[in-house]
C-alpha cells in the first residue's frame, strides 16, 4: 500500500540561505519533489546576505525524511542545520505530569493540606473507608497498567519502551473526560504476579485499566481481577476496540440496509480484540459469525484449540464451515479483521455479498488495502486516521470510565459496554449518516459525554436493589464539595 506523508513523520529543518535568489522556492520545489509536504515555513534570523529558515516538512517516514534532508543539502547556498523530530521533541520529559488542585501559600495552607490537618481526614477514612471516594483523588483516578508484551504494532517490547504509550493514554482520559489516569509499567509478564500487584495497588484508583497485554494472559488476568475487586476492570484492547466496531457497524448496517440478526460476519483474528468483538457482536444479535485465525477457519474438529478458540468454535461457525478466510468471506455481507496485513485482496472481497462492509483495523497496514476495497465494498473503515471512519479506542474510553466512575460502579459488564455503543453510534445523527461517516471524529464534542452518560444509567441501574454502602457525613464539613465536573452518587 502506497505510504503519504504524516504529520507522525513530521521533521523540522534549520537551514541558512542566501538572502537574495530564488533559495526559497527551491527548498519547497526540493521537499515537494521527493513526495515531502511544506506544512510550515518560518524566518527566525535575517540578515544583509542570508536568512535562517526553519521548515517543517510532513514525511512517510525516518527513512524518507533523511532522504528529504539530503535532497535539500544538494541546494546551492543552503547550509543545513539542526534537524528536529517532531514527535520525539513532543516526549521529551514526558507527556504528563502531577500537578496540585489547591495551593500552598502560606503555614495555613500547608497545616491543612499536610500535617498536622491531614490526619483528621486519614482517620476519618481509617473509619469509615468508602470516604476515600469523597476525600482523595480515587474518585476520579485510573490505573492505566500494562506488561509491555503487545503493544499495538510493535509487540513484546517490554514495559520501559512501551511508557510512551500510557502517558499518551493518560494524557487522552484528562483531555477527553477530566479523568487522572496514572501509567503503572509492570517489569513482569507472570500473571499471577501482575495479578498481586495490580491488587495491592487498587485502592488508590476507581478504576483499572489493562492495556496492550498479550493474549492469552490477558483474558486471565482480567477475570482474576474482576473477580478480585471492588472497581471496575477494563481491558481497552478488548473491550474499547469491540464497543467501537459495534457501533460503527450499527451505522454501517443503516447504510446498506441490513439487520444484526440476517448479516453473516467473517472475522479474522482470534486474539484478545478479536475475541472481544465477538463476544460483544453475539450479545448484541449477531447470530451467523465465522473466525479465522492463522491457521484458518476455528471450527470443532481442529485439533489445536486452546481453552478460547474452544470457546469461539463452540459458538460460531453454525454450518461447519473449514478451509481458509479466503474461503470463508465468499458470501458474506461483512468483514472484520483485527489479524495482520494484506491477508485478502480485491478478488477475495469480490466474492462477498452484495452491499459488503469491510473493516480491516490491523495497524498500521490493514488486511487489505482500503483503496482497492472500496472498489467492491460498500462500507469500509480501518484504524488508520487517513481513510475515512476510524476505528478508534479513544472514542470510547474516556466516556465509559467517566460514566463508571460518576455512578462509582464496582464493576463493568456487557449491558454497559453495548450502551456504549449504542450511545457512540447516536452521535451520527440519521441525515450525517453515509458511507464514508459512520462513526464521528474523535474530537466531536459529544462522543465522551454522551457515552458517559449512557454507561453512567446503565451503571446506575444495575446498582439498584442491591444493599447500598453507607457513606457517613465526614465530622467537620461544613457546606457542600464542588461536584460538577465529576458528579459524585449517593453523598
Amino acid at each position: 500500500m502506497a505510504t503519504v506523508p504524516s504529520v507522525s513523520n513530521s521533521i523540522t529543518v534549520r537551514l541558512e540561505v542566501p538572502a537574495r535568489g530564488n533559495a526559497v522556492s527551491a527548498i519547497t520545489t526540493a521537499v515537494e519533489s521527493s513526495g515531502g509536504s511544506v506544512t510550515g515555513l518560518d524566518v527566525t534570523a535575517s540578515g544583509l546576505e542570508s536568512l535562517r529558515i526553519d521548515v517543517t516538512v510532513a514525511a512517510a517516514s525516518v527513512a524518507h525524511g533523511e532522504e528529504i534532508v539530503e535532497k535539500l543539502r544538494t541546494i546551492d547556498g543552503v547550509s543545513i542545520g539542526k534537524v528536529s523530530d517532531r514527535t520525539f521533541l513532543m516526549h521529551l520529559g514526558g507527556k504528563i505530569e502531577m500537578s496540585s488542585k489547591l495551593p500552598i501559600r502560606n503555614r495555613d495552607d500547608l497545616s491543612m493540606i499536610y500535617t498536622p490537618g491531614v490526619a483528621r481526614v486519614c482517620m476519618a477514612i481509617a473509619e469509615n473507608p468508602e470516604d476515600a471516594r469523597r476525600l482523595t483523588i480515587k474518585r476520579n483516578s485510573v490505573a492505566v497498567v500494562t506488561d509491555g508484551s503487545a503493544v499495538l504494532g510493535l509487540g513484546n517490547i517490554g514495559p520501559k519502551a512501551a511508557l510512551p504509550v500510557m502517558e499518551g493514554k493518560a494524557a487522552l482520559f484528562k483531555r477527553f473526560a477530566g479523568i487522572d489516569a496514572w501509567p503503572i509499567c509492570l517489569d513482569t509478564q507472570d500473571a499471577d504476579e501482575i495479578v498481586a500487584i495490580v491488587k495491592a495497588i487498587a485502592p488508590g484508583f476507581a478504576g483499572i485499566n489493562l492495556e496492550d497485554i498479550s493474549a492469552p494472559r490477558c483474558f486471565e488476568i482480567e477475570a482474576r481481577l474482576r473477580e478480585a475487586l471492588d472497581i471496575p476492570v477494563f481491558h481497552d484492547d478488548q473491550h474499547g476496540t469491540a464497543i467501537v466496531v459495534l457501533a460503527a457497524l450499527t451505522n454501517a448496517l443503516k447504510v446498506v440496509g441490513k439487520g444484526m440478526s440476517d448479516i453473516r460476519v467473517v472475522m479474522s483474528g482470534a486474539g484478545a480484540a478479536g475475541t472481544a468483538i465477538l463476544k460483544l457482536l453475539l450479545a448484541a444479535g449477531v447470530e451467523h459469525a465465522t473466525v479465522a485465525d492463522v491457521h484458518g477457519v476455528v471450527h470443532l474438529g481442529r485439533e489445536d484449540l486452546n481453552d478460547n478458540l474452544r470457546w469461539i468454535a463452540e459458538h460460531t461457525n453454525r454450518s461447519g464451515r473449514t478451509g481458509s478466510l479466503k474461503e470463508a468471506v465468499a458470501g458474506a455481507d461483512v468483514f472484520i479483521g483485527v489479524s495482520a496485513p494484506n491477508v485478502l485482496d480485491g478478488d477475495d472481497l469480490a466474492t462477498m455479498a452484495e452491499d459488503a462492509i469491510v473493516f480491516a483495523l490491523a495497524n498500521p497496514d490493514p488486511e487489505v488495502d482500503p483503496a482497492v476495497a472500496r472498489q467492491t465494498a460498500a462500507v469500509v473503515a480501518t484504524g488508520r486516521s487517513d481513510f475515512p471512519n476510524q476505528i478508534n479506542n479513544v472514542l470510547v474510553f474516556p466516556g465509559v470510565f467517566r460514566g463508571l466512575l460518576d455512578a462509582q460502579s464496582r464493576t463493568v459488564d456487557t449491558p454497559m459496554m453495548i450502551a456504549a455503543a449504542r450511545a457512540l453510534a447516536t452521535t451520527v445523527a440519521d441525515d450525517q449518516l453515509n458511507a464514508n461517516y459512520i462513526i464521528p471524529s474523535v474530537f466531536h464534542p459529544d462522543v465522551a459525554k454522551t457515552v458517559a452518560a449512557a454507561v453512567r444509567e446503565v451503571a446506575m441501574a444495575a446498582r439498584e436493589g442491591q444493599e447500598a454502602v453507607p457513606v457517613r457525613p465526614t465530622a467537620g464539613i461544613v457546606g457542600t464539595l464542588d461536584t460538577s465536573s465529576f458528579p459524585v452518587v449517593g453523598i
